[in-house]
């Protein structure tokens, strides 16, 4: 993925002390930047700052507060004191200013900003009361809208079924471009994830944003269902304190969860049928990029995929 991503703009990857020596080696090209740094796990979109741009053009880093998707009230591990401190790291490395959200618990894949005074999100995953429980959801938007400069937050019921990170938006329903978004979807009633995606989708038909605009809704195919198999969840490096896979539990597989880069678009493939059809999809909706599929199916087993690894970097603006 870093390789994919290196065509198109340069990327830094943070890997363990234990690692370091094999990044380094396998990672070998001039525009990807290979740097030690600890931590629990991998979603840096999460645990990681969400970099934002001042009045002035200046880029600031905001530095949430993390807690494993739920703490010890239903957290997927523990400890995750390193992956606390991940946002802090990255900024120092960056050399970029922050903003600190003391006492706010928020991760990056919860929600999605068009730029323009709009942002999306999940009742199921902010809502929760694993994450701010002291917060009303008039706070929860006060303090997104002090932060992140949003004037309007639309609240969708649920995220896709069986997802570990109790509905993350990121891997639902995300942004084309301000005024028009992509949503996951299956037209069969059977499916655990039927439901969700139509009560989103009405939320959405009948929605303005910040700009009183009227949203366009893309839909875009759910892979699957997709299990992973005995021996899939055999090889997986189990740590104590982290919950187990079982090939019994649907894996919350989706195109949505993909990475817009400077000319391309970095999509999830899963071997699977609907694989050709969601690249082609992108690709209109996407003209100007250029859209790279891929293997999505190893990140999955870890609970995210493409989104979820990264954490995209604006340049500043001039004034």
């Amino acid at each position: 993925m870093a390789k994919a991503i290196a065509r198109f703009e340069p990327v830094t990857v943070a890997v363990s002390a234990a690692q370091y020596d094999n990044a380094r080696a396998r990672l070998d090209m001039p525009n990807i930047r290979v740097v030690e740094m600890s931590s629990n796990d991998a979603w840096v979109r999460d645990s990681g700052p969400t970099f934002v741009i001042n009045d002035c053009g200046e880029v600031r880093g905001v530095n949430w507060e993390f807690n494993a998707w739920g703490g010890f009230d239903g957290g997927l591990y523990a400890p995750w004191n390193l992956d606390s401190q991940l946002g802090s790291k990255v900024l120092e490395i960056e050399r970029c200013p922050r903003y600190v959200t003391e006492g706010f618990v928020l991760e990056g894949g919860s929600i999605h900003v068009d730029g323009e005074g709009t942002l999306i999100t999940t009742e199921e995953c902010l809502l929760n009361r694993n994450r701010n429980p002291h917060l009303t959801r008039e706070q929860i938007e006060a303090i997104l809208g002090d932060y992140l400069a949003v004037d309007k937050v639309v609240w969708l019921p649920d995220g896709l079924f069986n997802d570990e990170t109790d509905g993350h938006v990121d891997n639902f329903c995300c942004y084309i471009r301000p005024g028009e978004v992509l949503l996951a979807w299956t037209d069969d009633p059977e499916d655990p994830n039927y439901s969700r995606c139509h009560a989103a989708l009405g939320i959405l038909e009948n929605t303005l944003d910040a700009k009183g605009r009227a949203f366009i809704v893309h839909k875009m195919p759910i892979p699957g269902p997709l299990f992973a198999t005995e021996e899939e969840c055999a090889g997986v490096d189990q740590v104590h304190g982290s919950q187990e896979r079982n090939p019994s539990v649907r894996l919350a597989g989706s195109y949505v969860n993909f990475l817009i880069v400077n000319g391309g678009i970095i999509a999830p493939s899963f071997d699977d049928p609907m694989d050709e059809k969601a690249r082609e999809l992108l690709q209109t909706l996407f003209p100007e990029h250029e859209v790279v599929m891929a293997p999505g199916r190893e990140l999955l087993l870890g609970g995210g995929n493409i989104h979820c690894l990264t954490q995209q970097q604006p340049a500043p603006h001039k004034a």
